[in-house]
């Protein structure tokens, strides 16, 4: 599509007032601070200095999350990171967050979820005092955990009750991990009963049977990527009938190999179709992108105007799971904007 309008500079997108629901601690911490813990511990690079975001795809990728993670061994080192999220996204402009994080790559924080949660609530807090976004913690199972483990994690959350803690997600390479929605269903519907919200990373590495699994097995109200229902056009009439929305994430498809070029990339066509699509960073650090830059990517590509990129945005504050007051405060600086 030719686009027959001067693009909005990345000042101006940074002030489009949005919400990001799909991103992932894991893949925010910033490399230099890598490189500092790194030496602190006496952990070699998994690669030279210079390659350590050259990733092999996505099971390279999420290997690299879990070395990432390993060096995190404190409770300040984890409010710090929780801190400097909340900096990343004030310097996008972005109002509110739902963060996810997988406790299985965090290895020096295993069997101490609570301790976690609290140590980055600390940080969130922090920042919120001084005036920085809103954030909700979204806790993700790895596919490849089992049913009990899936629903040990929920009953811990159901019993932790953190008001930090907003949804329950899962995550993790769909194509190794095979069929997984009738493994987790008793999880999610636990998990929804307790008032938690549930998003699931779905049509990423799997077809839109991924995503179709998200929502008959674990009722999904948001699925995080989905881009591959574009494949099967049933699916994308029920996403738009129900107004499930996408977290889409354009720059992460790019550089992890799920479509060759922006051009290629299912986003515009979702969104034609009727199905709610917001724009989201997934691992910014590692990904070297921003939320500004994902909007100005696909305005550039697809021409989208000031009413789509407005639509777009606005879709990302009603998918989102921040509270009520947030979303208000959000969508009224939206209509100014």
């Amino acid at each position: 599509m030719t686009n027959t309008s001067p693009p909005p500079s990345l000042d101006r997108l940074r002030a489009l007032p949005r919400a990001e629901v799909h991103v992932h601690l894991e893949g925010c911490l910033p490399v230099p601070q890598l490189e500092a813990w790194a030496r602190r511990f006496g952990e070699p690079l998994p690669r030279p200095p210079g390659q350590l975001l050259r990733f092999d795809g996505l099971v390279d990728f999420l290997h690299f999350l879990d070395w990432a993670c390993g060096l995190v061994r404190t409770r300040e080192e984890l409010a710090e990171a929780a801190y400097g999220f909340s900096q990343r996204l004030a310097a996008s402009g972005t109002g509110y967050a739902d963060l996810i994080f997988n406790p299985t790559h965090w290895r020096p924080w295993h069997g101490r979820l609570s301790a976690m949660i609290d140590a980055l609530d600390a940080g969130f807090h922090a920042a919120e005092q001084d005036g920085l976004p809103p954030v909700g913690l979204c806790v993700s199972l790895l596919r490849t955990q089992s049913a009990d483990a899936a629903v040990e994690l929920v009953d811990t959350l159901v019993a932790l009750r953190h008001p930090r803690v907003v949804a329950l997600s899962i995550d993790g390479n769909e194509a190794t991990a095979g069929h997984t929605g009738p493994r987790f269903a008793e999880a999610f519907r636990r998990a929804g009963a307790a008032g938690l919200k549930r998003t699931v990373h779905a049509g990423e590495s799997s077809g839109p049977e991924g995503v179709r699994d998200a929502i008959e097995w674990l009722g999904a109200d948001r699925i995080d990527h989905g881009v591959r229902a574009i494949e099967d056009p049933a699916l994308m009439a029920l996403l738009a009938e129900r107004q499930i929305p996408l977290g889409v994430c354009p720059t992460s498809n790019l550089k992890l190999g799920v479509y060759p070029s922006i051009d290629d990339h299912p986003v515009d066509r979702l969104r034609r179709a009727g199905v709610p699509v917001s724009l989201n960073t997934d691992d910014p650090a590692l990904l070297e992108t921003t939320l500004e830059g994902e909007y100005a990517l696909c305005q550039a590509a697809f021409g989208w105007t000031d009413a789509e990129l407005r639509a777009v945005a606005l879709t990302s504050i009603d998918a989102s799971f921040a509270n009520a007051g947030v979303k208000t405060r959000l969508r009224e600086a939206l209509n100014r904007w």
